[in-house]
């Protein structure tokens, strides 16, 4: 989907109008040339009534300035040690871009304001260390912020913690991003960064369940590169705070906000805390999302071509696997009732849900319609992906003759060859 398309945004905005999104933005991003079209992406969020709170960090502005200084500043992120010249630092990059980032709103008509909404504690000595300035955050302002957003202002949030004495401590802008996330219950925390997602053995993670997730942090399966580290650490920690979806992206991508936040496929890398499937019957509003969950493999003769005509004259036969209410994979089954036969047709799964046994549950699912209706057969004909119907389906190679003789007609009328394959439903198991 183009994020440019509004009949594919409009579908997600009863579902997220009056929610609350957190943007936690990285430092580098907020200097970066694409910044300003985040920010165009930020005003379509809040056209459509999406509360958004921004958050930013300052580590690239910190290590810029400390080099024009010919300082070493004693760290970047607000993790370790901050001692006193490294809090000015700090100070002076979280202001750059508190003024950037309010510049850049007032360009696109948005009001917002800077806050002091994060109450700060010393980090205090940790295995004999003493982190100086260096802040936890032990209370969000909630009342502050609430009544910020009420009012239609965009509450902007640098990586600075205040405690009651009126000193300042220099925090972490992914654990102020998820404090913040957790105290004002969002729908979801999207950090937004130079690096396109987590990315594990070299390859970008689409999407990961919060239990997986965990599981390489914890048991190190996973070298998560230094840019990304925190970010795993701190999506995991939301999820299991209670914010539903969160989100890793790009932020040098073009519109890539709101593909990440409009579109099944995103960007980058989601991270979600449940996962609501459902299997259901197809209906005429779906017959354009089977059309574009297909289109790809009737492009590459994997799928034969059907028209909007054909799947509304059989849509009782389709049914759509929705992952949170968003089609993600479709199916049929074509009965034969005279044959006792029934064929498994136009199984599809997006490309960004591949590998995660969607497919062998449309099988199933299929396999026990069938059963159900009291065929005794169940066919399915394929060019490309025989073998994974022999393989997760249980399927073995059969004949053009095993199809019932209107079926067979139309297969030797199409000349495409498909491999005939059967399941029997008779035998146990």
């Amino acid at each position: 989907m183009k994020p440019t398309d509004l009949r594919g945004i409009l579908q997600y905005i009863p579902r997220f109008r009056e929610k609350t999104f957190i943007i936690a933005v990285d430092g580098a991003i907020v200097t970066d040339e694409n910044f300003a079209n985040i920010l165009l992406d930020v005003a379509v969020l809040r056209s459509l009534n999406i509360r958004v709170v921004l958050v930013h960090g300052a580590a690239a502005q910190i290590k810029a300035l400390a080099a024009e200084q010919n300082v070493t500043p004693s760290n970047l992120d607000g993790v370790g040690v901050t001692d006193a010249d490294t809090l000015k630092l700090a100070l002076t990059a979280a202001n750059r871009l508190t003024h950037e980032i309010l510049e850049g709103l007032s360009t696109n008509d948005l009001r917002a304001v800077s806050s002091n909404a994060i109450i700060a504690h010393p980090m205090g000595i940790i295995q004999g260390v003493d982190h100086l300035f260096t802040g936890r955050v032990v209370r969000v302002d909630v009342a502050l912020l609430q009544t910020l957003i009420a009012q239609g202002v965009i509450p902007e949030i640098p990586p600075l913690g205040f405690d009651g004495d009126g000193k300042t401590y220099r925090v972490n802008s992914d654990g102020v991003a998820l404090a913040v996330a957790d105290a004002l219950k969002a729908t979801k925390l999207i950090f937004i960064t130079t690096q396109d997602g987590l990315v594990c053995h070299g390859l970008l993670i689409r999407q990961i369940i919060v239990a997986e997730l965990d599981a390489l942090l914890t048991g190190k399966k996973c070298d998560f590169t230094p840019e990304t580290l925190s970010k795993a650490q701190h999506a995991a920690a939301a999820c299991k705070a209670g914010v539903q979806r969160v989100h890793v992206i790009n932020g040098k991508v073009d519109e890539g906000l709101l593909a990440e936040v409009f579109s099944n496929e995103g960007i980058g890398t989601l991270i979600y805390a449940n996962e609501y499937q459902q299997i259901r019957k197809a209906l005429k509003k779906d017959v354009r999302h089977i059309l574009m969950l297909t289109k790809g493999s009737v492009a590459s003769d994997e799928l034969v071509k059907r028209t909007r005509p054909m799947i509304e004259k059989q849509l009782g036969d389709y049914f759509i696997f929705e992952i949170d209410k968003n089609p993600v994979a479709c199916v049929a089954l074509h009965i034969y009732p005279e044959q006792k036969k029934g064929e498994l047709a136009c199984l599809y799964v997006n490309k960004s849900h591949e590998n995660q046994g969607i497919g062998r549950k449309l099988i199933q699912f299929v396999e026990s319609k069938a059963r159900e209706a009291g065929l005794e057969t169940l066919l399915t004909l394929s060019t490309q992906a025989f073998t994974y119907f022999q393989s997760k389906g249980g399927f073995i190679e059969g004949t053009p003759d095993d199809l019932p003789s209107a079926r067979r007609e139309k297969y030797e009328a199409s000349g495409r060859k498909s491999k005939v394959l059967a399941k029997s439903l008779t035998k146990a198991g």
